[in-house]
């Protein structure tokens, strides 16, 4: 725990609780609406939350919705939503919110021209997750960034370097103000021991197989393609290994069409979204994500918090996550032998996958846990109010 942090805990929480309105595209099952459906659970009453999404509520925000929290939707138009700005101002000012806390670009264009336009003042936060691939931004947003929205933002911050360094070098914002704060992972959730023969069974898995598992939704950014085209030859060298992919999306169908021409299909299976992730991966024998771009993946920490080698693409942030040979293995983007050969030698070593995964595991409790993730965060909405955090 940093100092700053050791400190702030000593100081009153704030007598009122903090109304803090987090603005996303939709909650659905990802890492940024993850993260803050999470915040919004375990500050509890020390906020008033409400979500406000741009476009549909999604499957989380209706989760979120019977939890108890407000998710409003705003059903955006194609382009410049101008409208939008004004409803969002009204929003705002009817919740006189504190803080305004909008996740990725988008929601931080809309976000802080709805401060502006709501006259109340809010603080406004902008956190960026993931960045598109190829990272190519206008002149014209950068040149707006440096003149107006990077001084509308109170806090600028990011969820590992990566992404800091793309903010000030592709978007313009002054990278002297951007802060670091690292996703973080419950680690109770994926470090309980369980019963992997029970576990399989109750997962519809067979016993004496191995599997390779990857958590992500079907989009290209996470190049699902190359991953079933590296299993290919991990399937024809190891013959008791299946591969899992777990999540959802509009490649599902193309996807399966290629496990089919590969004449993989009774060894790729089609889990879709589930809420058992932490039972997946504790019967995993190695986690593989073969994203194009990635900043902070929150299913990778979860696998590494899992024991779990992993076989990640060197882009991104995963190379900061991930030290090649000390806690997994990396592979070029895009390249599918090289990352079946990474997949089966963690398969063929045991030996050197349990090294990898000690070392993993005890970088995720030092440096990305949940508890400090969101110990920062309330910190920044603590400012809208002029005092700090205490014990939580």
């Amino acid at each position: 725990m940093t100092p700053a942090v050791e400190l702030a805990r000593e100081v009153e929480t704030p007598a009122a609780p903090i109304r803090v309105g987090f603005v996303l595209h939709v909650m659905q099952v990802a890492g940024a609406e993850v993260l803050v459906a999470e915040t919004i659970r375990r500050l509890g009453r020390r906020i008033e939350p409400v979500v406000l999404c741009l476009d549909q509520v999604g499957a989380l925000g209706e989760r979120m919705r019977r939890e108890g929290v407000e998710v409003i939707a705003f059903d955006r138009r194609p382009g410049i939503d101008l409208p939008l700005i004004g409803r969002l101002a009204r929003v705002i000012r009817h919740k006189k919110l504190d803080v305004v806390h909008a996740h990725q670009y988008t929601p931080f264009f809309y976000g802080a021209l709805g401060a502006v336009a709501s006259f109340t003042k809010p603080r406004v936060i902008f956190t960026e997750h993931g960045r598109h691939y190829p990272d190519v931004v206008s002149r014209k947003r950068r040149f707006a960034n440096r003149v107006l929205f990077d001084r509308l933002a109170d806090d600028v911050n990011a969820v590992c370097g990566f992404s800091a360094t793309s903010l000030a070098a592709q978007d313009g914002f002054s990278k002297a103000r951007i802060e670091v704060i690292e996703n973080g992972v419950d680690l109770s959730r994926y470090r309980q021991a369980r019963d992997q023969g029970a576990l399989k069974a109750r997962l519809g898995l067979v016993a004496d197989r191995r599997y390779v598992v990857t958590v992500a939704r079907f989009h290209p950014v996470k190049d699902h393609r190359t991953l079933l085209q590296a299993f290919s030859h991990v399937a024809a060298a190891i013959r008791d290994v299946d591969l899992l992919l777990v999540g959802d999306g509009p490649l599902r169908g193309e996807l399966e069409q290629l496990a089919q021409s590969l004449g993989l299909a009774d060894r790729i299976r089609f889990l879709g979204v589930r809420d058992d992730v932490a039972d997946i991966l504790a019967v995993a024998d190695v986690f593989a994500l073969t994203s194009v771009s990635e900043a902070a993946s929150i299913t990778l920490l979860e696998a590494m918090a899992s024991r779990v080698p992993v076989v990640v693409t060197e882009v991104g942030g995963n190379p900061e996550i991930v030290r090649h040979g000390i806690d997994g293995l990396l592979a070029p983007r895009g390249d599918a032998p090289a990352i079946a050969a990474a997949i089966v030698t963690l398969l063929r070593a045991p030996d050197t996958a349990r090294g990898l995964t000690q070392s993993a595991a005890e970088r995720v409790s030092t440096l990305y846990t949940l508890d400090r993730t969101i110990d920062r965060y309330y910190s920044l909405y603590c400012r809208a109010q002029g005092s700090s955090p205490s014990a939580r």
